[in-house]
Protein backbone atom coordinates (compact mmCIF):
# COMPACT_ATOMS: atom_id res chain seq x y z
CA UNK A 1 0.00 0.00 0.00
CA UNK A 2 1.19 3.59 -1.22
CA UNK A 3 1.82 5.90 1.75
CA UNK A 4 -0.76 8.34 1.46
CA UNK A 5 -0.51 11.86 0.25
CA UNK A 6 -2.54 14.93 0.65
CA UNK A 7 -2.47 17.32 -1.73
CA UNK A 8 -4.38 19.99 0.49
CA UNK A 9 -1.97 22.39 1.60
CA UNK A 10 1.16 22.78 -0.57
CA UNK A 11 4.66 21.12 0.13
CA UNK A 12 7.56 23.62 -0.34
CA UNK A 13 11.62 23.02 -0.72
CA UNK A 14 11.81 24.79 3.14
CA UNK A 15 9.70 22.43 4.35
CA UNK A 16 11.76 19.09 3.26
CA UNK A 17 14.73 21.14 4.50
CA UNK A 18 13.50 21.40 8.11
CA UNK A 19 12.26 17.64 8.23
CA UNK A 20 15.87 16.58 6.97
CA UNK A 21 18.04 19.13 9.16
CA UNK A 22 18.11 16.79 12.03
CA UNK A 23 18.78 13.53 10.15
CA UNK A 24 21.84 15.72 8.97
CA UNK A 25 23.07 16.20 12.71
CA UNK A 26 22.26 12.63 13.49
CA UNK A 27 24.90 11.59 9.98
CA UNK A 28 27.36 14.08 11.09
CA UNK A 29 28.21 12.94 14.42
CA UNK A 30 28.37 9.43 13.53
CA UNK A 31 30.40 10.39 10.26
CA UNK A 32 32.60 12.23 12.79
CA UNK A 33 32.80 9.45 15.10
CA UNK A 34 33.80 7.42 11.97
CA UNK A 35 36.41 9.59 10.71
CA UNK A 36 38.37 9.92 13.90
CA UNK A 37 37.91 6.32 15.35
CA UNK A 38 41.35 6.15 15.76
CA UNK A 39 41.78 8.92 17.82
CA UNK A 40 38.91 8.55 19.85
CA UNK A 41 40.33 4.72 20.71
CA UNK A 42 43.39 6.49 21.72
CA UNK A 43 41.21 8.89 24.13
CA UNK A 44 39.21 6.96 25.64
CA UNK A 45 40.16 3.23 25.11
CA UNK A 46 44.00 2.91 25.79
CA UNK A 47 45.60 -0.53 24.92
CA UNK A 48 48.73 -2.18 24.35
CA UNK A 49 48.83 -1.96 20.71
CA UNK A 50 46.75 0.55 18.33
CA UNK A 51 44.52 -2.36 16.20
CA UNK A 52 43.03 -2.85 19.94
CA UNK A 53 41.78 0.75 20.69
CA UNK A 54 40.76 0.94 17.12
CA UNK A 55 38.53 -2.23 17.49
CA UNK A 56 37.19 -1.18 20.78
CA UNK A 57 36.63 2.81 19.41
CA UNK A 58 34.80 0.87 16.40
CA UNK A 59 32.76 -1.71 18.87
CA UNK A 60 31.60 1.49 20.96
CA UNK A 61 30.59 3.34 17.44
CA UNK A 62 28.62 0.20 16.53
CA UNK A 63 26.90 -0.06 20.35
CA UNK A 64 24.56 2.43 19.45
CA UNK A 65 23.01 0.61 16.86
CA UNK A 66 22.10 -2.12 19.03
CA UNK A 67 19.95 0.40 20.89
CA UNK A 68 18.14 1.41 17.36
CA UNK A 69 15.46 -1.26 17.78
CA UNK A 70 14.49 -0.59 21.24
CA UNK A 71 14.44 3.34 19.76
CA UNK A 72 12.14 2.59 17.02
CA UNK A 73 9.59 0.43 18.91
CA UNK A 74 9.44 3.21 22.26
CA UNK A 75 10.07 5.95 19.95
CA UNK A 76 8.59 4.66 16.69
CA UNK A 77 5.23 3.82 18.51
CA UNK A 78 4.99 7.56 20.36
CA UNK A 79 5.54 8.73 16.87
CA UNK A 80 2.61 6.77 15.84
CA UNK A 81 0.22 8.03 18.48
CA UNK A 82 1.08 11.89 19.10
CA UNK A 83 2.35 12.62 15.76
CA UNK A 84 5.32 13.35 13.26
CA UNK A 85 6.09 16.69 14.16
CA UNK A 86 6.34 15.36 18.16
CA UNK A 87 8.63 12.35 17.19
CA UNK A 88 11.12 14.39 14.81
CA UNK A 89 11.58 17.16 17.84
CA UNK A 90 11.80 14.17 20.69
CA UNK A 91 14.61 12.54 18.49
CA UNK A 92 16.11 15.25 17.63
CA UNK A 93 16.85 16.20 21.87
CA UNK A 94 18.10 12.98 22.65
CA UNK A 95 20.79 12.93 19.43
CA UNK A 96 22.03 16.06 21.18
CA UNK A 97 22.77 13.99 24.41
CA UNK A 98 25.29 11.61 22.66
CA UNK A 99 26.94 14.76 20.97
CA UNK A 100 27.55 16.68 23.32
CA UNK A 101 28.51 14.34 25.67
CA UNK A 102 31.14 13.14 23.08
CA UNK A 103 32.15 16.66 22.92
CA UNK A 104 32.93 17.25 26.38
CA UNK A 105 34.24 13.95 28.17
CA UNK A 106 37.48 14.26 29.72
CA UNK A 107 39.93 11.49 28.20
CA UNK A 108 40.72 8.27 30.02
CA UNK A 109 44.35 9.65 31.36
CA UNK A 110 42.12 12.20 33.03
CA UNK A 111 39.45 10.58 34.68
CA UNK A 112 40.17 6.87 33.98
CA UNK A 113 37.10 4.18 33.47
CA UNK A 114 34.57 6.76 33.97
CA UNK A 115 35.48 8.42 30.18
CA UNK A 116 34.96 5.27 28.07
CA UNK A 117 31.63 4.69 30.32
CA UNK A 118 30.13 8.18 29.70
CA UNK A 119 31.45 8.16 25.81
CA UNK A 120 29.23 4.16 25.58
CA UNK A 121 26.49 5.86 27.15
CA UNK A 122 26.12 8.88 25.02
CA UNK A 123 26.54 6.27 22.13
CA UNK A 124 23.27 4.44 23.40
CA UNK A 125 21.29 7.54 24.33
CA UNK A 126 21.77 9.06 20.40
CA UNK A 127 21.78 4.73 18.82
CA UNK A 128 18.59 5.23 21.08
CA UNK A 129 17.06 8.42 18.85
CA UNK A 130 18.58 7.42 15.94
CA UNK A 131 16.09 4.36 15.72
CA UNK A 132 13.35 6.30 15.32
CA UNK A 133 14.53 9.74 13.46
CA UNK A 134 15.39 7.79 9.87
CA UNK A 135 12.10 6.53 10.11
CA UNK A 136 10.17 9.48 11.40
CA UNK A 137 11.78 11.68 8.72
CA UNK A 138 11.13 9.26 6.05
CA UNK A 139 7.17 8.35 6.88
CA UNK A 140 6.61 12.47 6.99
CA UNK A 141 8.42 13.31 3.88
CA UNK A 142 6.45 10.56 2.33
CA UNK A 143 3.20 11.24 4.13
CA UNK A 144 3.60 15.21 2.49
CA UNK A 145 4.94 14.31 -0.72
CA UNK A 146 2.62 15.31 -3.96
CA UNK A 147 1.02 12.47 -5.70
CA UNK A 148 3.72 10.65 -7.87
CA UNK A 149 6.49 12.28 -7.09
CA UNK A 150 7.05 9.95 -3.18
CA UNK A 151 9.94 8.70 -4.39
CA UNK A 152 11.64 11.95 -5.21
CA UNK A 153 10.55 13.58 -1.97
CA UNK A 154 11.75 10.52 0.43
CA UNK A 155 15.10 10.24 -1.81
CA UNK A 156 16.01 13.67 0.05
CA UNK A 157 16.46 11.76 3.62
CA UNK A 158 19.25 9.71 2.75
CA UNK A 159 20.37 13.03 0.54
CA UNK A 160 20.69 14.68 3.71
CA UNK A 161 22.71 12.06 5.24
CA UNK A 162 25.09 12.51 2.22
CA UNK A 163 25.73 16.29 2.67
CA UNK A 164 26.66 15.37 6.53
CA UNK A 165 29.19 12.72 4.73
CA UNK A 166 30.76 15.78 2.68
CA UNK A 167 30.58 18.49 5.36
CA UNK A 168 32.10 15.83 8.29
CA UNK A 169 34.51 15.27 5.35
CA UNK A 170 35.72 18.48 4.58
CA UNK A 171 36.04 19.71 8.01
CA UNK A 172 38.21 16.71 9.20
CA UNK A 173 40.39 17.67 5.72
CA UNK A 174 40.79 21.53 6.51
CA UNK A 175 41.93 19.73 9.93
CA UNK A 176 44.78 17.81 8.93
CA UNK A 177 46.01 21.06 7.35
CA UNK A 178 46.11 23.30 10.43
CA UNK A 179 46.72 21.10 12.89
CA UNK A 180 49.81 18.27 13.44
CA UNK A 181 48.98 14.77 13.83
CA UNK A 182 49.77 14.64 17.29
CA UNK A 183 47.42 17.91 17.72
CA UNK A 184 44.30 16.29 15.80
CA UNK A 185 45.03 13.08 17.45
CA UNK A 186 44.93 14.90 21.40
CA UNK A 187 42.16 17.59 20.76
CA UNK A 188 41.90 18.12 17.42
CA UNK A 189 38.79 15.57 16.58
CA UNK A 190 36.75 17.15 19.34
CA UNK A 191 35.98 20.30 16.99
CA UNK A 192 34.23 19.19 14.55
CA UNK A 193 32.07 17.73 17.30
CA UNK A 194 31.99 21.08 19.05
CA UNK A 195 30.71 22.45 15.35
CA UNK A 196 27.46 19.93 15.57
CA UNK A 197 26.76 20.69 18.82
CA UNK A 198 26.67 24.69 17.88
CA UNK A 199 24.16 23.61 15.46
CA UNK A 200 21.78 22.33 18.08
CA UNK A 201 19.66 25.47 18.70
CA UNK A 202 18.97 25.99 15.51
CA UNK A 203 17.85 22.63 14.36
CA UNK A 204 15.34 23.05 17.31
CA UNK A 205 14.28 26.27 16.07
CA UNK A 206 13.57 24.79 12.08
CA UNK A 207 12.05 21.63 13.53
CA UNK A 208 9.39 23.53 15.82
CA UNK A 209 7.97 25.24 12.91
CA UNK A 210 7.18 21.63 11.40
CA UNK A 211 3.45 21.54 9.98
CA UNK A 212 1.81 18.10 10.70
CA UNK A 213 1.31 16.08 8.09
CA UNK A 214 -2.22 15.62 6.35
CA UNK A 215 -2.52 12.34 6.16
CA UNK A 216 -1.81 11.70 10.27
CA UNK A 217 -4.29 14.66 11.16
CA UNK A 218 -6.56 13.39 9.02
CA UNK A 219 -7.02 9.29 10.68
CA UNK A 220 -9.82 8.83 12.65
CA UNK A 221 -8.06 9.30 16.32
CA UNK A 222 -4.60 7.72 17.18
CA UNK A 223 -4.49 4.39 18.61
CA UNK A 224 -3.57 3.32 21.94
CA UNK A 225 0.02 2.21 22.74
CA UNK A 226 -1.47 -1.51 23.34
CA UNK A 227 -3.49 -0.99 19.83
CA UNK A 228 -0.02 0.06 17.87
CA UNK A 229 1.86 -2.86 19.69
CA UNK A 230 -0.75 -5.60 18.45
CA UNK A 231 -0.38 -3.80 14.91
CA UNK A 232 3.10 -4.42 15.02
CA UNK A 233 2.90 -7.95 15.89
CA UNK A 234 0.23 -8.82 13.38
CA UNK A 235 3.03 -6.88 10.62
CA UNK A 236 6.05 -8.91 11.90
CA UNK A 237 6.58 -10.25 8.74
CA UNK A 238 6.65 -6.96 6.73
CA UNK A 239 9.37 -6.16 9.04
CA UNK A 240 11.75 -9.57 8.84
CA UNK A 241 11.60 -8.87 5.62
CA UNK A 242 11.84 -5.27 5.59
CA UNK A 243 14.98 -5.93 7.39
CA UNK A 244 16.52 -7.86 4.43
CA UNK A 245 15.43 -5.08 2.53
CA UNK A 246 17.46 -2.63 4.25
CA UNK A 247 20.46 -4.76 4.95
CA UNK A 248 22.26 -3.59 1.44
CA UNK A 249 21.60 -0.16 2.49
CA UNK A 250 23.02 -0.16 5.88
CA UNK A 251 26.04 -2.45 4.85
CA UNK A 252 27.31 -0.28 1.72
CA UNK A 253 26.62 2.89 3.26
CA UNK A 254 28.78 2.57 6.98
CA UNK A 255 31.46 0.66 4.11
CA UNK A 256 32.02 3.32 1.65
CA UNK A 257 31.67 6.70 4.18
CA UNK A 258 32.64 5.96 7.80
CA UNK A 259 35.06 3.01 6.94
CA UNK A 260 36.54 4.70 4.10
CA UNK A 261 39.60 6.89 6.15
CA UNK A 262 39.93 4.03 8.19
CA UNK A 263 40.00 1.18 5.47
CA UNK A 264 42.64 3.72 3.75
CA UNK A 265 44.79 3.54 6.25
CA UNK A 266 44.89 -0.28 5.65
CA UNK A 267 45.72 0.01 2.39
CA UNK A 268 48.39 2.74 3.22
CA UNK A 269 46.93 5.14 1.55
CA UNK A 270 47.27 9.16 2.48
CA UNK A 271 45.15 10.35 5.13
CA UNK A 272 43.73 13.63 3.53
CA UNK A 273 43.29 11.95 0.32
CA UNK A 274 41.43 9.12 1.99
CA UNK A 275 38.93 12.05 3.61
CA UNK A 276 38.85 13.38 0.32
CA UNK A 277 37.44 10.74 -1.16
CA UNK A 278 34.77 9.78 1.53
CA UNK A 279 33.47 13.81 0.46
CA UNK A 280 33.68 12.60 -2.86
CA UNK A 281 31.98 9.63 -2.10
CA UNK A 282 28.90 11.84 -0.07
CA UNK A 283 28.67 14.15 -3.50
CA UNK A 284 28.01 11.23 -5.36
CA UNK A 285 25.50 9.41 -3.47
CA UNK A 286 23.93 13.19 -2.99
CA UNK A 287 23.91 13.22 -7.01
CA UNK A 288 22.40 9.48 -7.55
CA UNK A 289 19.78 9.67 -4.95
CA UNK A 290 17.14 12.47 -5.42
CA UNK A 291 17.61 11.34 -9.64
CA UNK A 292 17.10 7.33 -8.89
CA UNK A 293 14.50 8.53 -6.45
CA UNK A 294 12.56 10.39 -9.02
CA UNK A 295 13.50 7.19 -11.84
CA UNK A 296 11.95 5.33 -9.35
CA UNK A 297 8.29 6.68 -9.83
CA UNK A 298 8.60 6.46 -13.27
CA UNK A 299 9.27 2.28 -13.83
CA UNK A 300 8.81 1.59 -10.27
CA UNK A 301 10.76 0.23 -7.03
CA UNK A 302 11.34 -3.62 -7.77
CA UNK A 303 13.74 -3.35 -11.11
CA UNK A 304 16.06 -1.04 -9.73
CA UNK A 305 16.16 -2.97 -6.66
CA UNK A 306 16.47 -6.32 -8.43
CA UNK A 307 19.39 -4.51 -10.84
CA UNK A 308 21.71 -2.86 -7.90
CA UNK A 309 21.12 -5.93 -5.80
CA UNK A 310 22.42 -8.47 -8.36
CA UNK A 311 24.56 -5.98 -9.38
CA UNK A 312 26.36 -5.87 -6.19
CA UNK A 313 26.33 -9.40 -5.76
CA UNK A 314 28.54 -10.03 -9.28
CA UNK A 315 31.13 -7.21 -8.57
CA UNK A 316 31.87 -6.44 -4.88
CA UNK A 317 34.67 -9.21 -4.24
CA UNK A 318 36.24 -8.29 -7.48
CA UNK A 319 36.33 -4.77 -7.02
CA UNK A 320 37.75 -5.03 -3.80
CA UNK A 321 40.46 -7.75 -4.98
CA UNK A 322 41.57 -5.15 -7.94
CA UNK A 323 41.67 -2.50 -5.58
CA UNK A 324 43.75 -4.10 -2.69
CA UNK A 325 45.57 -5.81 -5.19
CA UNK A 326 47.83 -2.57 -5.75
CA UNK A 327 46.34 -0.48 -3.67
CA UNK A 328 46.28 3.39 -5.28
CA UNK A 329 44.23 6.30 -4.51
CA UNK A 330 42.93 6.30 -8.16
CA UNK A 331 41.89 2.74 -7.79
CA UNK A 332 39.75 3.53 -4.29
CA UNK A 333 38.39 6.43 -5.80
CA UNK A 334 37.08 3.89 -8.74
CA UNK A 335 35.72 1.33 -6.33
CA UNK A 336 33.73 3.58 -4.03
CA UNK A 337 32.25 5.95 -7.11
CA UNK A 338 30.98 2.10 -8.17
CA UNK A 339 29.79 1.10 -5.12
CA UNK A 340 28.39 4.70 -4.57
CA UNK A 341 25.89 4.47 -7.76
CA UNK A 342 25.37 0.83 -6.32
CA UNK A 343 24.39 1.91 -2.77
CA UNK A 344 22.48 5.27 -3.54
CA UNK A 345 20.39 4.15 -6.50
CA UNK A 346 18.91 1.18 -4.82
CA UNK A 347 18.15 2.97 -1.28
CA UNK A 348 16.44 6.05 -3.30
CA UNK A 349 14.27 2.61 -4.27
CA UNK A 350 13.92 0.77 -1.55
CA UNK A 351 13.33 3.59 1.54
CA UNK A 352 10.04 4.54 -0.32
CA UNK A 353 9.35 0.62 -1.17
CA UNK A 354 9.20 0.02 2.81
CA UNK A 355 7.01 2.96 3.45
CA UNK A 356 4.64 1.65 0.96
CA UNK A 357 4.77 -1.85 2.16
CA UNK A 358 4.27 -0.80 5.97
CA UNK A 359 0.78 -0.70 7.07
CA UNK A 360 -0.47 3.10 7.58
CA UNK A 361 -1.67 2.11 11.66
CA UNK A 362 1.97 1.63 12.11
CA UNK A 363 3.99 3.58 9.63
CA UNK A 364 6.34 4.87 11.76
CA UNK A 365 7.29 2.25 13.88
CA UNK A 366 7.11 -0.67 11.47
CA UNK A 367 9.71 1.21 9.00
CA UNK A 368 11.53 2.51 12.10
CA UNK A 369 12.00 -1.28 13.67
CA UNK A 370 13.10 -2.51 10.32
CA UNK A 371 15.83 0.09 9.35
CA UNK A 372 17.00 -0.54 12.90
CA UNK A 373 17.21 -4.25 13.02
CA UNK A 374 18.88 -3.96 9.77
CA UNK A 375 21.80 -1.31 11.10
CA UNK A 376 21.99 -2.71 14.41
CA UNK A 377 23.73 -5.41 11.65
CA UNK A 378 25.17 -2.92 9.33
CA UNK A 379 26.28 -0.56 11.78
CA UNK A 380 28.83 -2.77 12.99
CA UNK A 381 30.42 -2.80 9.65
CA UNK A 382 33.74 -0.81 10.10
CA UNK A 383 34.12 -3.19 12.88
CA UNK A 384 33.44 -6.23 11.53
CA UNK A 385 35.44 -5.97 8.40
CA UNK A 386 38.22 -5.18 10.39
CA UNK A 387 37.94 -8.10 12.31
CA UNK A 388 38.01 -10.39 9.18
CA UNK A 389 40.89 -8.61 7.52
CA UNK A 390 43.12 -9.14 11.19
CA UNK A 391 41.63 -12.53 10.91
CA UNK A 392 41.98 -13.66 7.60
CA UNK A 393 45.14 -11.15 6.76
CA UNK A 394 42.65 -10.20 3.25
CA UNK A 395 42.39 -7.01 3.01
CA UNK A 396 39.74 -7.72 0.10
CA UNK A 397 37.28 -9.50 2.61
CA UNK A 398 35.06 -6.63 2.89
CA UNK A 399 34.08 -7.40 -0.71
CA UNK A 400 32.23 -10.74 0.65
CA UNK A 401 30.35 -9.05 3.31
CA UNK A 402 28.76 -6.62 0.94
CA UNK A 403 27.91 -9.70 -1.19
CA UNK A 404 26.15 -11.55 1.23
CA UNK A 405 24.18 -8.36 2.36
CA UNK A 406 23.15 -8.05 -1.09
CA UNK A 407 22.00 -11.30 -1.53
CA UNK A 408 19.66 -11.23 1.66
CA UNK A 409 18.36 -7.90 0.23
CA UNK A 410 17.28 -9.58 -3.27
CA UNK A 411 15.92 -12.80 -1.35
CA UNK A 412 13.79 -9.76 0.60
CA UNK A 413 12.79 -8.07 -2.49
CA UNK A 414 11.97 -11.13 -4.01
CA UNK A 415 9.65 -12.28 -0.92
CA UNK A 416 8.07 -8.81 -0.67
CA UNK A 417 6.90 -9.07 -4.27
CA UNK A 418 5.00 -12.18 -3.87
CA UNK A 419 3.15 -11.12 -0.86
CA UNK A 420 2.41 -7.69 -2.85
CA UNK A 421 0.89 -9.78 -5.97
CA UNK A 422 -1.07 -12.58 -3.69
CA UNK A 423 -2.36 -9.56 -1.42
CA UNK A 424 -3.87 -7.89 -4.96
CA UNK A 425 -5.16 -10.77 -6.37
CA UNK A 426 -7.34 -11.65 -2.52
CA UNK A 427 -8.19 -7.65 -3.12
CA UNK A 428 -9.72 -8.02 -6.73
CA UNK A 429 -11.24 -11.66 -5.48
CA UNK A 430 -13.28 -9.93 -2.75
CA UNK A 431 -14.15 -7.48 -4.86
Amino acid sequence: MAAETSPGRATSAGDVFRIASGNFLEMYDFMVFGYFAAAIGQAYFPAGDAASGLLKSLATFGAGFLMRPLGALVLGAFTDRHGRRAGLLLTLALMSVGIVTLTVTPGYATIGVLAPTLVLGGRLIQGFSAGAELGNVSVYLAEIAPPGRTGFYVSWQSASQQVAVIVAALVGVALSFVLGPAQLADWGWRLPLGLGCLLVPLLFVLRRHLRESDAFETRAAPDSIATIARHLWAARGIVLAGLGLVLMTTVSFYMITAYTPTFGKILHLPEQANLLVTAGVGASNLLWLPMMGALSDRIGRKPILIACTVLMMLTAYPAMAWLTGHPSVLRLIAVELWLSALYASYNSAMVVYLTEIVPPAVRASGFSLAYSLATAVGGFTPFIVTWLISVTGNRAVPGLWLTAAAAISLAAVVVTGRSQRRAALQKRGAL
